[in-house]
């Protein structure tokens, strides 16, 4: 069937209100398809957002929807008991006509569609200090509103995502079959992940031994899954819940750290470029705690610093790991990008290391913060 065929056969089939009167490709995302709907009726109009799921990458997308449609609607009851506004805080997914929140087109393939959020904006990278407090203001008060959300019925969309264990065994495997004998010119790099098997276990065994709770958690906590208002410039909306999946609230902060607080590139050659800014570390410190507002544990609150270490440790290892076997996950722009990557994140890592007593005070300053 012909991309155009597909394509009305998939709007027919979702609750739009109005006549469609354009579609243009949108956002910078690489995983799904997505298209920004104009409809149109007598006296006003309305956008939408429609995606075209990569099973490639989610291969249960009907999983992936069961989690983003309970999450969504607990997070609508939610925002509404608290007086706030579900149709710019939370994502509105589309029904189909049958009531679905996702359509099986005639080729196999899944659609979903959002009601667009208007006057608001995404960033990709951290322009203003306020943008960077207010992406973690968001994840925070995301964490606050889910704190009752029963986690452990959550599908893993992506097996042992953050699992570090799993993570330095996979890493283990390819160095022990170096299939692109790459292994013996990267020695400094293997012997930094070696050192450190000891930390991966850190927050796996707390959870285990059940001194870290269960959460919902985000986990692609990068500013541009926050929709900023452009008026007020406040965060008002996480978005991509595509890999919302039970885990650790100090993986989401983590994450966000290790993206937003380097003080270079993800892939910069010239590591003396590269460290945590420990300002952005408590601007965001500060807004995660805010937001969260008495949700976490101080267990939690202490193991944030160990979060941004873990999650910068982990991403290394992931470039690293797929640096032995050949390239064939992360996308490469030049010859040993993965390799620059990796260095990138082991000489944030040690950084980290050496400002963790800092960073621990940071927390401290902010545990007892109501708001």
């Amino acid at each position: 069937m012909e991309q155009q065929a597909i394509f009305d056969e998939v709007i027919a089939q979702f609750l739009f209100r109005g006549v469609l009167k354009a579609c243009v490709p949108f956002g910078s995302g690489h995983i799904n398809d997505t298209y920004r709907l104009t409809f149109q009726w007598e006296d006003g109009q309305q956008h939408y957002i429609l995606q075209k799921m990569n099973k490639s990458i989610f291969e249960k997308p009907e999983e992936l929807m069961e989690n983003v449609s309970g999450v969504t609607s607990w997070l609508r009851r939610k925002i509404q008991e608290e007086g706030g506004d579900p149709e710019r805080e939370t994502l509105n997914l589309v029904p189909t006509v049958q009531g679905k929140p996702y359509y099986v087109d005639s080729a196999g393939d899944y659609w979903r569609s959002y009601v667009f959020i208007e006057d608001a904006s995404c960033f990709d990278q951290v322009a203003r200090e306020e943008d960077f407090y207010q992406s973690a203001v968001a994840f925070g008060h995301f964490q606050r509103l889910l704190a009752d959300y029963p986690a452990e019925t959550l599908h893993e969309t992506i097996p042992n995502f953050h699992n570090t264990i799993d993570r330095f065994a996979k890493f283990k495997a390819a160095l022990a079959s170096d299939i692109c004998s790459r292994a013996e010119e990267v020695q400094p790099e293997i012997s930094f992940v070696l050192e450190r098997e000891a930390l991966a276990h850190t927050l796996c065994d707390m959870q285990s031994s059940g001194e870290l709770p269960l959460r919902v958690t985000h986990n692609d906590t990068k500013l541009n899954n926050i929709m900023i208002d452009n008026a007020t410039r406040k965060g008002i909306c996480v978005i991509d819940l595509d890999t919302v999946m039970p885990g650790l609230a100090a993986n989401d902060f983590g994450d966000s750290i290790r993206f937003g607080a380097s003080t270079g590139a993800e892939d910069e050659k010239d590591l003396s470029k590269i460290e945590c800014d420990l300002h952005l570390y408590e601007v965001y410190t500060r807004g995660f705690i805010e937001g969260c507002c008495g949700a976490l544990t101080e267990k939690e609150i202490d193991t944030l610093p160990m979060g941004a270490i873990l999650m910068t440790f982990e991403c290394g290892m992931r470039f690293l790991t797929d640096y032995l076997e050949g390239d064939h996950y992360f996308k490469i722009h030049r010859e040993g990008h993965n390799l620059d990557r990796a260095r990138t994140q082991f000489k944030l890592v040690k950084d980290m290391e050496e400002k963790l007593e800092q960073m621990k005070a940071i927390g401290e300053k902010y545990k007892n913060m109501v708001v």
